[in-house]
């Protein structure tokens, strides 16, 4: 049952602004002025609201400088308009400015800037080795354990702050082999401040849980409705899963993950060679539909579109659209079950040398699974950061039967049954086959 904990407050310094309303936890961090700071968290805890809010009483006090390092573009954004409506609430006299940034290495990102009338500046920026060297500054690291090459990102970092500065450093986890579960692991002797919070320290603490109604919920309503073990141990309860079982590690995944490869207007005329993979679902599961680029042997996806529980009408309108609109040289659709009248119609109108249905054997779905890894293994894949589909991939697993069979198994949740890996795959392996093939039983046969 959810506390009636009531939340702390830290006022601004001046009587006639509102007090900022905190939980305990937040509060503690907030007022934690340790020099290396670092925090586990349970996902929609706040964590981003109190790691922010921090950054922005330290700016408004004294002219300083913080840099936010997020995984992408798409995040640090949304970290810095928390921190701006963090500066809103306590003064209107601020300029939010998005301008391009260099890096070292000569790539160019977008920056967000908040300049306070103290000269005081806040930076967002999404986090690679070359965006860490860019600035001297008090740091913020947001959701460290999804960031790409972190433990190269913390070595360009950590230089950075010799000469006074601070480091926050925030996230949930994401197995351990990343840079945050080292640091966090080996906090205490290392000299860093530690602060936890599952979902339960949460509850216990002030948060409110409710349901779309506004009607208080419990944490085990939460992990009844997530139907996921190891995802409510991992989300909420702040634990670093042994990855052993899971076919494509979170860190495979982090190192293709890259916001750049998605195209920003759908209506784009082609410019390379696409392909599309398609899984269907239509009551219970997702119907999933993938495109991706061939770009000198390098697959970015470019488009994913997710429909939930989409009339027949509707899954085939969008395929086609796709298959038009990127001018799509190769297609694999799931012709198993409801899949198949689809497959059959899109073989029709498109042909045979551009559309083909795959029946989702035991053979079929090791072959499809096998050169998806492969393409993550060798970084010849990118994807956009985006936690429903980093969960979705690392939720298949690779289990031997007691027949010496493999079957490749996930657990269904709600975000999915492992529709966008599935459909991931149909997409790769259409664009790296050699020639147009069909799956039958164990054999590859050439038509």
């Amino acid at each position: 049952m959810a506390s009636s904990v009531s939340p702390s407050r830290i006022s601004h310094g001046r009587k006639r602004r509102p007090a900022v309303p905190l939980y305990e936890y937040q509060r503690r961090w907030v007022m934690d002025d340790s020099r290396f700071k670092i925090g586990l968290m349970s996902r929609q805890a706040g964590k981003s609201f109190s790691t922010s809010l921090e950054a922005v009483l330290d700016a408004m006090k004294r002219k300083t400088k913080w840099v936010f390092l997020s995984a992408g573009e798409r995040q640090s954004k949304e970290l810095m308009m928390t921190a701006a409506n963090h500066v809103r609430a306590i003064t209107r006299a601020i300029d939010v400015i998005e301008e391009g940034f260099r890096a070292e290495d000569g790539t160019e990102y977008k920056q967000l800037e908040i300049r306070l009338p103290n000269e005081s500046r806040i930076i967002g920026l999404p986090a690679n080795p070359f965006t860490a060297r860019g600035h001297s500054a008090h740091v913020l690291l947001d959701e460290f354990a999804f960031h790409k090459d972190s433990k190269a990102i913390w070595t360009a970092l950590f230089p950075t702050v010799t000469r006074g500065y601070r480091i926050r450093i925030i996230s949930t986890p994401q197995g351990k082999q990343n840079m945050f579960y080292r640091l966090w692991t080996d906090a205490k002797k290392s000299g860093w401040s530690p602060h936890k919070v599952t979902i339960f320290d949460a509850v216990a603490q002030g948060l409110p849980l409710r349901d779309d109604k506004g009607r208080p919920i419990t944490p085990e309503d939460l992990r009844r409705a997530l139907n996921d073990e190891d995802a409510w141990q991992q989300e909420y309860l702040c634990e670093f899963l042994d990855e052993t079982t899971a076919f494509l590690t979170y860190e495979m995944i982090s190192e293709c993950e890259d916001d750049r490869c998605l195209l920003q207007d759908p209506a784009f005329p082609p410019r390379g060679s696409y392909f599309i993979g398609m899984d269907i679902g239509r009551k219970r599961d997702l119907t999933v539909i993938t495109v991706v680029e061939d770009v000198a042997g390098i697959l970015p996806v470019r488009e994913m579109m997710i429909l939930h529980k989409a009339p027949f009408r509707v899954q085939e309108e969008a395929f086609f659209s796709a298959i038009s609109r990127y001018q799509a040289i190769r297609t694999e659709i799931d012709a198993t079950g409801i899949g198949a009248m689809l497959a059959e119609r899109a073989e029709e109108t498109f042909g045979r040398h551009r559309v083909e249905g795959v029946q989702f054997t035991a053979p079929a779905k090791e072959e499809l699974a096998t050169n998806l890894r492969v393409k993550f293994e060798d970084k010849m894949i990118r994807i956009p950061i985006d936690r429903d589909l980093r969960e979705d991939l690392h939720s298949v697993k690779k289990v031997v039967t007691a027949s010496g069979h493999i079957r490749f198994d996930a657990e269904r949740s709600e975000i999915g049954h492992a529709d966008r890996f599935w459909s991931l795959a149909l997409a790769v392996h259409a664009a790296t086959r050699p020639a147009h093939f069909a799956f039958q039983g164990m054999r590859l046969d050439w038509v």
